[in-house]
């Protein structure tokens, strides 16, 4: 294979393996971050289904019901809001990821720096993200905290074990 192809190839590798990533990041087909898409193949933070082991005040759970609401109505409205900006920036991307792609030379400053931006917004999101998580997460008392991090370890060393299992199963196959 010559140089330029095995280029061509990296250049349309690239923005797929980014682009695939943020999707699974943010959750996935799964149906956003409600799916078991979050965090690789473990899923992300699944908080609805640990919370209902947790024993929640009515309190909390009317708090946790407020913060979800007011976030599904921030969503909306910023989603609304903003669509065609939106899409002319994902269309521009897109075509930025075209034009280095079917460019006659790989030009490689201009892939890292549309990855790094790429990467950058990534990052933007995911903390915001994780700022939802610190607010839901406030309203339990230190206890109900431990006991959701126990939980949660309870969970990552259940899917460690599933993923263990289907490597050595793949390794004997």
């Amino acid at each position: 294979m010559k140089f330029s192809k095995k280029w061509v190839i990296a250049a349309t590798v690239l923005p797929l393996a980014l682009g695939s990533a943020s999707v699974l990041a943010y959750g996935g087909s799964k149906g956003g971050h409600h799916g078991k898409g979050g965090e690789g193949m473990c899923g992300g933070f699944d908080g609805k289904r640990m919370f209902r082991e947790l024993d929640l005040t009515d309190a909390q759970k009317e708090q946790m019901k407020q913060l979800r609401e007011s976030t599904k109505a921030q969503m909306k409205q910023k989603f609304d809001g903003d669509f065609t900006a939106k899409k002319a920036e994902m269309q521009a991307r897109q075509q930025q990821m075209q034009d280095l792609v079917l460019a006659d030379t790989f030009d490689a400053d201009a892939a890292n720096a549309l990855a790094t931006q790429m990467v950058e917004k990534q990052a933007e999101r995911r903390v915001k993200m994780l700022e939802k998580q610190h607010e839901l997460m406030s309203i339990l008392t230190p206890e109900q905290k431990e006991t959701f991090k126990e939980l949660s370890q309870e969970r990552m060393e259940k899917c460690f074990a599933k993923v263990e299992k289907r490597a050595e199963k793949r390794a004997s196959e």
